[in-house]
């Protein structure tokens, strides 16, 4: 059988969401018209988890719909969704960001970004570098602020920004944290954002016969990464070592300057905002809490067997020793039992036992 003729997209629209990013993907898709003049792309935080998200969208849209693979033409009209556990990039034949040749999808299982893969800044960035002006980057409902960075890339190349409004979000800290940080163009809610993207791609073709935008350096240099050129000479051009280390390999972390937020990579290429370090270093000092707590308790019934049996030894002052020390073990695995409950707990929670 003949296959159909390739037609490749000039123009790319990327969306990134989390929590509560089914039911608005959903509404998101349901509004695309059939003859839609740009590529869609997709990123879900889904992790290394089996996604039916095509499927599930699939039933939405009047649009072709898939896990993306690697290679892909991205071409007008059609969805990609980002698998799971490998990041979707884009790339183009020709200079970067001039908007000539033919984009493609690639994948990579390069380092988590914001303790994701699939994450959505890659998509953004590597769109912004290889569609300039002629992306448009979507922000949707989700936690913390993965896509912030990306679609600040996105305005820097010169392209478009839209937000769901965060009132209308599930969960409104992706959104919020985008205008916080971005010069976005727009902030509606989710019915309107398919018009407003036909608007825009309409637009794009006489936004394209301007020259393009050069690709800023940071934007060059974190896109290294997924293509694993990353090194510590092209990070230090756009940032600098800090006192933290990666939650994720241990290496030290480089506090990057750009992008209008607060920032930080590994030269192995994790990457993280300070909202999600802080989030990784929490859940950190709670498994190391865990962990002490476990290792308390076993001390402290170590130590009074060792009693029982020097008792029974007639060792009457070791005895005593040991059972002095087991009672010290049990304070302090009081002390952490307290500091492990539920925060929600109000100062009417019993106290620990003496």
């Amino acid at each position: 059988m003949t296959q159909p003729p390739i037609f490749p997209a000039d123009d790319v629209v990327v969306v990134g969401t989390s929590t509560g990013g089914v039911d608005a993907l959903r509404a998101f898709v349901a509004g695309l018209p059939p003859q839609f003049a740009a590529a869609v792309l997709i990123v879900m935080h889904v992790g290394n988890n089996n996604s039916i998200l095509p499927a599930l969208l699939a039933g939405s849209t009047r649009l072709p719909v898939r896990h993306a693979r690697d290679g892909d033409v991205l071409e007008p009209a059609r969805i990609l969704v980002a698998p799971p556990d490998f990041h979707l990039t884009v790339e183009r034949d020709g200079a970067a960001g001039a908007g000539n040749g033919h984009g493609r999808a690639v994948l990579a299982r390069s380092a988590r970004e914001n303790y994701a893969r699939p994450a959505i800044d890659p998509l953004f960035r590597s769109a912004a570098a290889a569609f300039g002006v002629r992306a448009i980057g979507v922000i949707l409902t989700g936690h913390l602020d993965d896509g912030t960075a990306g679609l600040a890339a996105i305005k820097a190349c010169g392209g478009k920004a839209i937000v769901q409004l965060p009132e209308e979000a599930f969960v409104p800290d992706m959104p919020e944290n985008a205008l916080r940080h971005v010069e976005v163009d727009r902030v509606l809610r989710l019915a309107d954002i398919p018009h407003a993207l036909e608007q825009m791609v309409d637009n794009n073709l006489a936004a394209a016969r301007a020259a393009p935008r050069d690709v800023p350096e940071w934007v060059r240099v974190e896109n290294q990464y997924l293509v694993g050129e990353g090194d510590m000479e092209s990070l230090a051009r756009i940032g600098t070592p800090s006192v933290y280390t990666c939650p994720e390999c241990h290496g030290t972390l480089w506090e990057l300057r750009a992008a209008g937020q607060h920032r930080y990579r590994c030269h192995t290429g994790h990457a993280f905002t300070a909202l999600h370090l802080n989030e990784q270093q929490g859940v950190a000092v709670e498994e190391s809490l865990w962990s002490a707590l476990r290792a308390l308790q076993e001390k402290e019934k170590l130590l009074r067997e060792m009693a029982n049996t020097a008792l029974a030894a007639g060792h009457t002052r070791s005895a005593v020793d040991y059972t002095e020390q087991a009672a010290a073990a049990q304070r302090s695995g009081e002390v952490l039992r307290h500091l492990l409950r539920p925060t929600h707990q109000n100062d009417e929670a019993p106290a620990p036992a003496k």
